[in-house]
């Protein structure tokens, strides 16, 4: 009798066979089925510790219901050291998550400003940046023990529907460390980004009213902030004895009152915000008349009665009659001698000009650059049931607390300042409230009427504002050769701009703004930066390793593979 052997190499191999195109059916099928779901449900997965490319709701709200192409134009692109390339690619992830949520109505495209083949060519072509707006900036970094620098354009151009609006992606504190300061400018990124397109989409604009008559600043004054506000919102000027009431604005603008408020008017002030109205002060609690300084460079700095101490009170706030200097501060040009029959003008500290550089981790004021402020005073807190105070603003450690009067000297800068005097710390300037204010007229009687208010009106609403120490604050120096403010915050002795702007843009948004996109400055990435000197010592032994892992990692699996099959077969014999 002939007996077959049911488990011969040919058998076994048929089987096997069988099992492999099986195995690679089972997976095809997996496969397919897979790109079949994804097509039809969206999702991404996002493995980060901080959610760095996780877009908040508001964006992607944004980019959803945009009705019209957006295209952004980035010059942040070339030949960069690693430090800058973060930076660029920080960028493009951005744009990358912008057009998964914009679809086909977002685009965006690199330049590269240094891609010109001629030098003539490469400099016409910075030239007609520069003609835009878009300055370059010269960024130093230290890379491998050697100091690296580089010229970038770092901007952006985002253009809708024939609007152009450029947009800065190098943020943050200057005085941070470089690695630090590009960390902060890709945490900014989404809301640059994402804040701009929203400026240049059609929308229903909010109402802004800069309330007039107590010689508050002028249009030419504060005429750099009124421009940039109208970009986005409907401004106007409002003189609150001319009207009934102002439930028809969004928000109101006090800035650097000079005479007392009427009763009334400042009635129509609180039942604006107490019935969920939005307001931005911007108010000085000391006088000081720089006109009226006298030939040896002297003025005194005496209290205002604007008539609105109650009603900050009410709302939980003091703003003291003092004012303070701060070792951290601007300067002013004064006369030190003679160059022949011309007096030599030299820039000297100013103590009474704070740089602030201190602020709160909110939203409105995080990775913010210094801010510049003149003749302010301290503001304290009080109790106010029901709202939430924020200090958004405060001075150095090295501080001091002049009460009112406070005589002023210009020849005082010339002077070295003693710092033992300046030892009253971190000094509030600027604060947020938020909540439901309690009226200050509550069951009391309208002024100059019998309309008795009740404890709780039926119109109350939550609210939020804004209070800074600083009636300059929005104030913009004059060209003495055109008339015109320069932009909000430049200050033509340093030849620095700081952020003024940017503080007042943010806070206004934060006021205003219901989507809750300003909350996307809140975003945080962690600095993780590498240990350089054990680096150095040890960037070889790392070389070899990833080189050399790998090789052996596929040797040893050849190895593995080749002795099961030889195993496997070995009983069948030839």
């Amino acid at each position: 009798m002939e007996t077959t052997l049911s488990n011969s190499p040919a058998t076994v191999s048929a089987s096997r066979k069988r099992q492999d195109l099986l195995l690679f059916a089972a997976v095809l099928g997996g496969l397919l089925l897979f790109n079949f779901i994804a097509q039809r449900f969206f999702f991404r997965l996002d493995l980060t510790e901080e959610k760095r490319y996780t877009m908040s709701p508001a964006t992607k709200t944004l980019l959803r219901d945009l009705k019209q192409p957006v295209t952004i134009t980035v010059y942040l692109t070339g030949d960069f050291p690693p430090a800058f390339r973060r930076l660029e690619q920080g960028v493009r992830e951005t744009l990358n998550e912008f057009q998964v949520y914009g679809g086909a109505n977002l685009n965006y495209i690199f330049i590269d400003p240094s891609a010109a083949g001629t030098e003539a060519a490469r400099n016409q072509f910075y030239a007609s940046l520069f003609k835009k707006g878009l300055k370059p900036t010269n960024l130093g970094a230290t890379e491998n023990g050697k100091r690296v620098e580089k010229i970038i354009f770092p901007w952006a151009v985002v253009s809708v529907g024939g609007r152009d609006k450029n947009v800065l992606l190098l943020r943050g504190n200057q005085a941070a460390p470089a690695d630090v300061r590009l960390n902060q400018s890709i945490e900014g990124l989404e809301y640059e980004l994402a804040s701009t397109i929203r400026t240049l989409v059609p929308s229903l604009r909010k109402r802004i009213g800069v309330v007039e008559g107590h010689g508050e600043l002028t249009n030419v004054q504060a005429g750099d902030m009124l421009g940039t506000w109208q970009q986005q919102y409907d401004v106007f000027r409002v003189t609150l004895s001319k009207v009934k009431d102002l439930s028809a604005l969004d928000a109101i603008v006090v800035a650097q009152p000079k005479t007392p408020y009427s009763e009334d008017e400042k009635f129509k002030l609180d039942q604006f915000i107490t019935q969920g109205g939005r307001a931005l002060f911007f108010v000085d609690a000391l006088r000081v008349d720089l006109d009226s300084v006298g030939r040896n460079g002297a003025s005194l700095a005496t209290p205002y009665n604007l008539n609105l101490d109650d009603l900050f009170f009410k709302y939980g706030l003091r703003l003291n009659q003092n004012l303070l200097l701060d070792l951290n501060s601007g300067q002013i040009p004064l006369v030190t001698g003679m160059e022949g029959n011309k007096p030599k003008i030299e820039p000297m500290p100013w103590q009474l000009y704070p740089l602030i550089n201190r602020f709160s981790p909110h939203p409105i004021t995080r990775n913010l650059d210094a801010v510049y402020l003149k003749f302010t005073g301290n503001i304290d807190t009080v109790k106010a049931t029901g709202i939430r105070k924020t200090a958004l603003l405060s001075t150095s450690r090295y501080t001091r607390v002049l009460p009112a009067p406070v005589p002023i000297n210009f020849n005082d800068a010339r002077l070295e300042p003693n710092p033992k005097l300046y030892q009253k710390g971190f000094q509030p300037v600027g604060y947020l409230l938020e909540g439901q204010f309690t009226s200050l007229f509550a069951n009391r009687a309208r002024p100059g009427t019998l309309q008795f208010q009740p404890e709780k009106s039926p119109n109350a609403k939550p609210s939020k504002i804004l209070v800074v120490s600083d009636g300059d604050f929005i104030r913009s120096d004059i060209d003495p050769k055109t008339g015109n403010p320069y932009r909000l915050g430049f200050d033509r002795l340093a030849n620095t701009e700081f952020a003024n702007r940017e503080l007042v843009l943010n806070a206004t948004d934060y006021l205003l703004d219901e989507t809750g996109l300003i909350a996307v400055r809140g975003k945080q990435i962690t600095l993780r930066p590498l240990d350089k000197v054990k680096l150095a010592e040890e960037r070889r032994r790392w070389q070899l390793l990833n080189i050399g892992a790998p090789l052996a990692l596929l040797g040893l699996f050849g190895a593995v593979r080749a002795w099961r099959r030889k195993r496997r077969y070995a009983a069948f014999g030839t």
